[in-house]
């Protein structure tokens, strides 16, 4: 049923998720089945229909005994040997409803007896004498084919219940996946500062998964337990009150072992996870140092750490293993428990011809009790475990649900205006900015930049440089002041239009698993391959992307694995200049990289910033020198701006930082011929 012991150990593993508001999440999931409650209602009419397929089929099996082969005649068990002569009774003295002159009860009979005189056949005599062989065989035949039709008919039912549940499920979770996707993509990045990116995967892809299995598989068979649990139930204390109790004696035992055995084991396996952690961490710890280990002559002390460690692992596991392995032979137990009580009870009195609770008793409906109590253990496993998988689905869904809630920190504005072109005049007014309430990063900043001008800005780390740059293409908001663009206040226009004429290069450039082709056009789709290759020369990349195997056809690894971080600088500047920014933010990477491929990116930025406002976090001497404003950021202030050689003029706060930089390397001179006469790097400033 759960894909023998291994299935089952993997159900049990599962960390047990409740959901801390079930009536909401129940409503919100309810509004995306919305569209698909059509197929809902569908999957309920079959789970009805072949729970009840299954539950009379085994009445059948009694009506083929009571009917066919231990016929009773009157009050007499006239075929079964041994039954002494039987009192008057005043109930109906046989338990076959399929006979001539009984009038069925119940929908469940009157459907099975249509089905079963079809055709004009006749039922069977009400006395074991009004038969014939053929008569029997006949009817027994043709019973058998009922059973048979109703056994596939089940089977397909219960397919079909599945596919029409994971169907609506795949629809569900794919609109539920979408919506968070474009909610995650609202989100400002002052939300991703505060979540980790592996709790966010996986909330998409985790807990996804854990509603996909249970709307594929556990919500399914849980309902249909439940179902027949209570059809089984209500049919046993119809046909026999005293036999129905008798029956269900087990039951509660079934219950109480199922939910005592599956708390264990999940405890069990939750130490397991414990160990397993401990088991990994201290295996990577040893192979990490594994140097210094041979070197203070560590092995035999951490074999031994290993050893207790692995033993602990393995113990908890013993213990998990053995509560799921006990779990289906105790059930199984109380099964075989449940069928003797049947047999002895049921067969006392059907030789002592006693009728139960006026119930005339017969082989029939024992052997029908018999088989609806072996059936009993199957539901109440099924929805002990899976409950779980119902249960981390909704918790699942809450912690997606949770992220929809996520407030959009960053919106257009209502009425919004498209920016117009840019021209590149960009001013900060008493600019106040934070991340968190009243923890200020920036206090009071106001500059004007002019349209075509470089801005270098330089400052010691947390002075608030990022900060600064990241309010420009209005990543944050302002908390007080405003910054404008040509005169127009970021925040009252549209960021898609204000975002698609800046271009950002950054000192950890992002590259996707594509080509390099796609790469570099990612900021301008429509963009031709010429044109991209024009940029791509521009960015003096053409060099090294023609010498790889495929040329700019070449797929990249994983963040551009296989490229040199030089390599992926340049392809960062060509992706910036083919989108022909107005406005050009660049944060200057610090990574050493080669003579030859500092040269290009120099040029290549040189190229990138000519005619364009542009902001850049300083690193390299040669940008500061070229820059036409130098601003100098202290604790989210600027304390001077101005140019390179005026601001060294004044031997105030840059000048201590200038200074403090280059002395322990000499000024870190180095000559033309070294340089290419390019301007080369000198030094660096702070890192920012």
């Amino acid at each position: 049923m759960f894909g023998g012991q291994e299935g089952l150990r993997r159900i049990m593993e599962q960390e047990t998720r409740k959901p801390r508001n079930l009536g909401e999440t129940m409503v919100r999931f309810s509004a995306y089945f919305k569209p698909y409650w059509p197929l809902l209602l569908l999957a309920l009419v079959l789970v009805i229909a072949s729970t009840w397929a299954q539950v009379v089929t085994q009445e059948l099996v009694g009506q083929v005994v009571d009917c066919y082969l231990v016929p009773t005649s009157g009050g007499e068990q006239a075929s079964f040997p041994g039954a002494p002569a039987a009192v008057d009774q005043s109930t109906p003295a046989t338990n076959c409803w399929l006979a001539e002159g009984v009038q069925p009860v119940g929908l469940s009979h009157t459907v099975i007896t249509a089905l079963f005189k079809l055709g004009d056949f006749t039922g069977p005599a009400g006395n074991v004498d009004g038969m014939t062989d053929a008569g029997r065989i006949a009817g027994i035949g043709r019973l058998v084919l009922i059973v048979t039709a109703l056994f596939s008919l089940g089977s397909i039912l219960t397919g079909l219940t599945f596919f029409t549940m994971s169907w609506a499920g795949q629809h569900v979770l794919r609109a539920l996946r979408v919506d968070v996707f474009q909610h995650l993509h609202r989100l400002s990045l002052s939300y991703y500062g505060e979540h980790e990116a592996g709790d966010l995967m996986s909330r998409i892809t985790n807990d996804a998964e854990t509603i996909q299995q249970a709307l594929s598989f556990a919500l399914v068979n849980v309902l249909s337990g439940i179902l027949l649990l209570f059809w089984i139930g209500y049919n046993m204390l119809s046909l026999n009150l005293a036999l129905g109790l008798v029956s269900l004696v087990a039951v509660p035992l079934m219950g109480l072992a199922t939910v005592w055995f599956s708390s264990q084991a999940r405890r069990a396996f939750r130490k397991t996870r414990r160990e397993m952690g401990s088991v990994n961490a201290e295996l990577q710890e040893s192979i990490a140092a594994v140097r210094e280990v041979q070197a203070f002559n560590r092995a035999e002390e951490n074999i031994e750490n290993f050893r207790i460690t692995n033993a602990a692992n393995r113990d908890a596991n013993i213990r998990a293993v053995a509560f799921t392995s006990a779990l289906a032979p105790t059930l199984e137990a109380l099964g075989y428990l449940a069928v003797a009580t049947v047999t002895v009870v049921g067969g006392l009195a059907l030789l002592g011809n006693v009728s139960l609770f006026g119930t005339t008793l017969s082989l029939g409906l024992i052997i029908v009790f018999l088989g609806y109590v072996q059936r009993f253990n199957q539901p109440i496993q099924q929805i002990a475990v899976l409950w779980t998988n119902v249960q981390n689905a909704i918790a699942g869904g809450e912690r997606m649900f949770s992220l929809l809630d996520e407030e959009v920190a960053i919106y257009d504005a209502p009425g919004a205006q498209a920016m117009p072109k840019i021209a590149g005049q960009v001013a900060f007014s008493n600019v106040f900015a934070a991340y968190k309430k009243d923890q200020s990063v920036l206090n009071g900043v106001s500059f004007t930049a002019q349209p075509g001008q470089t801005v270098a800005i330089v400052g010691p780390t947390g002075a608030g440089k990022t900060t600064l740059i990241n309010l420009i293409p209005r990543f944050y908001d302002v908390t007080e002041g405003a910054v404008l663009i040509d005169g127009l206040d970021v925040r009252y226009v549209q960021m898609e239009s204000l975002r698609r004429q800046i271009g950002i290069v950054l000192q950890d450039n992002f590259l996707f698993s594509a080509t390099i082709l796609e790469n570099i056009r990612y900021g301008r789709p429509d963009a031709s391959d010429e044109e991209v290759i024009a940029a791509a020369r521009l960015a003096h990349a053409d060099t090294f992307i023609e010498r790889l195997p495929q040329s700019y056809q070449t797929v990249l690894g994983e963040r551009g694995g296989g490229l040199s971080q030089g390599q992926r600088q340049l392809l960062a500047i060509a992706r910036a200049a083919l989108s022909n920014p107005r406005i050009l933010i660049l944060d200057e990477a610090t990574s050493s990289v080669d003579t030859r491929t500092e040269r290009l990116i120099q040029e290549a930025l040189e190229e990138l910033l000519r005619g364009r406002t542009s902001f850049v976090i300083a690193h390299r001497l040669s940008t500061i020198r070229n820059a036409d404003v130098v601003l100098v950021l202290d604790q989210g202030q600027i304390v001077e701006s101005g140019r390179h050689e005026e601001l060294l003029a004044r031997k105030g706060f840059y000048y201590n930082l200038y200074m403090s930089q280059f002395r322990a390397k000499d000024e870190s001179r180095i000559s033309p011929e070294a340089s290419g006469g390019d301007g080369r790097i000198l030094g660096r400033l702070a890192e920012a």
